[in-house]
Order: C-alpha cells, then sequence, then structure tokens
C-alpha cells in the first residue's frame, strides 16, 4: 500500500467525505481567539501525553509563564522539543530532510545524539503490557522505503487535491510513517506532526490550528485500535484502515 492509493476513499467519502468541506467552513480559522502559539503548544502536550507523558497542558503553561522548574523536568524539556519541532515545521516546506531534522529536534531528550534524525539500523516492535503486538520491516529496508515514501509524498504535494482528499491522504501518511517504524523513539510523535504538516502544505497552513492530537487522546483506545492492522509489517491489513482514517477529519467535527 502507498500513500498516493485512492482505494478506500470512496468508501471515506460516503461515511465522512461530504461532511468535511461543511465542517472546514464553519471552522473559523481566523478569530483571534485562535492563538497559532498556543495551539502548537497545546498539540505537542497531547502529542507526548499520547506517549505517556503525564504533564497536562495547564501545568505545561504554568511552567512556562511562572518561568519556574517544573518538577519533573525530563517531560517538561520532552514537550518543549516537540513545540521546536512544530514551530520548525511551520516555517519549514515538507521534505525528507526537513522531517530528518525535525526529529532530531523532537528527539533531543529521548534519543542520544547520533540516532536524532537518523533512521534506525536496529530490529523494532511495539510492545504493550502483553508483549510484543507489532513488529516493523527490517532495519536494513527502513531508509529505501523512507524515499520511497517521500517521494509519493512530493507527487500528492504537487497534486490538484481538494480538502477531502488532503484529509484522507494525510491519514495515510500518518498510518504508514507509524507501520514503517523509521526511527528508534519518537514515531508517534513524528507521525502526528507530518499528518499535520502534509495538511497545511494542502490548505494553506491553516491545519496547523486543528485540535488533531487532543482528539486523538481523547479517543486513545480508539487511536491504538485503528491503527493496529496487524502483527507485523507484512501482514497489515489496510482493509480495514477506514476507522483510521476517519479520525483526523472527525477531529474537525462540529463537536470537537
Amino acid at each position: 500500500m502507498t500513500v498516493t492509493t485512492e482505494k478506500y476513499y470512496p468508501e471515506y467519502v460516503e461515511t465522512v467525505g461530504h461532511q468535511i468541506d461543511t465542517w472546514f467552513d464553519q471552522y473559523d480559522f481566523s478569530t483571534p481567539k485562535i492563538d497559532l502559539g498556543y495551539n502548537t503548544k497545546a498539540s505537542a502536550v497531547y502529542s507526548s501525553n499520547i506517549e505517556g507523558n503525564s504533564i497536562d497542558l495547564n501545568a505545561f503553561m504554568n511552567s512556562i509563564t511562572a518561568q519556574q522548574n517544573f518538577k519533573p523536568r525530563k517531560e517538561i524539556q520532552e514537550i518543549e522539543d516537540l513545540v521546536r519541532a512544530y514551530e520548525f515545521a511551520q516555517a519549514h516546506p515538507l521534505t525528507e530532510q526537513n522531517f530528518g531534522k525535525a526529529h532530531r529536534m523532537l528527539t533531543a531528550t529521548l534519543l542520544v545524539k547520533g540516532k536524532r534524525g537518523e533512521y534506525r539500523n536496529d530490529p523494532m516492535g511495539v510492545f504493550d503490557d502483553t508483549g510484543l503486538v507489532y513488529l516493523a520491516i527490517e532495519p536494513q529496508f527502513v531508509a529505501e522505503k523512507m524515499a520511497a515514501f517521500f517521494k509519493d509524498i512530493q507527487q500528492l504535494i504537487a497534486a490538484d487535491l481538494s480538502i477531502s482528499q488532503a484529509f484522507y491522504h494525510a491519514s495515510l501518511i500518518h498510518l504508514q510513517l507509524a507501520h514503517i517504524h523509521p526511527f528508534w523513539d519518537g514515531n508517534g510523535r513524528t507521525a502526528r506532526l507530518l499528518e499535520k504538516w502534509f495538511l497545511a502544505t494542502k490548505i494553506n497552513g491553516r491545519a496547523w490550528l486543528l485540535q488533531s492530537e487532543k482528539y486523538y487522546k481523547e479517543h486513545l483506545p480508539a487511536y491504538y485500535r485503528n491503527i493496529n492492522l496487524g502483527v507485523n509489517y507484512y501482514e497489515l491489513n489496510y482493509d480495514k484502515c477506514l476507522p483510521f482514517l476517519l479520525m483526523l477529519a472527525e477531529s474537525l467535527g462540529p463537536s470537537h
């Protein structure tokens, strides 16, 4: 499966696509109440929470306004690193090179220097309390797979997409990057950032104001259930991907 496929788009449109344009039109991006800096920090907090960071938005904002070293400091630093990566993405075009730079920023606390922004050369799996739940593609294939992945992304960037198509492909990008799992750490944070980076590229930057990370955090069991399409990279069943693809669009809905 490639991120350019539209195999699942007809069902996607039938389910939610006709609503996306309406929701998007009703989402007021111009109001002064929507502050990009604040929303960026909120996105970083919620994305970090998904990965187990315990700092909530209120505590993080207080750590900034009070200019105090809140505890645990490492968790605060992880969020600050991710904020910097979001800010970098907002100011730079989406390329594989810039993608690596963003990962280098967001893993400044998570990884040793030599592993930041570099594709892994070790096997990588996803574990939960029961043990191994997913085995990613072998390390010797990661660089080649990512080169093809970004070639497809550039093709989509150059294409004339409707708003619903942009949401659909952004979700596929998020999903496939999570399945490739190209890094030693920070894969989830990077996938959520990349999803929004692509979407912002297609809709003039307004996507940075969407609250997708908050929606994923508030629907975490569904997020993990929907992203799980198989026990390893070679047994992924993308015919079951629609529930995951719908989540980004649902985060735009009027009730969210």
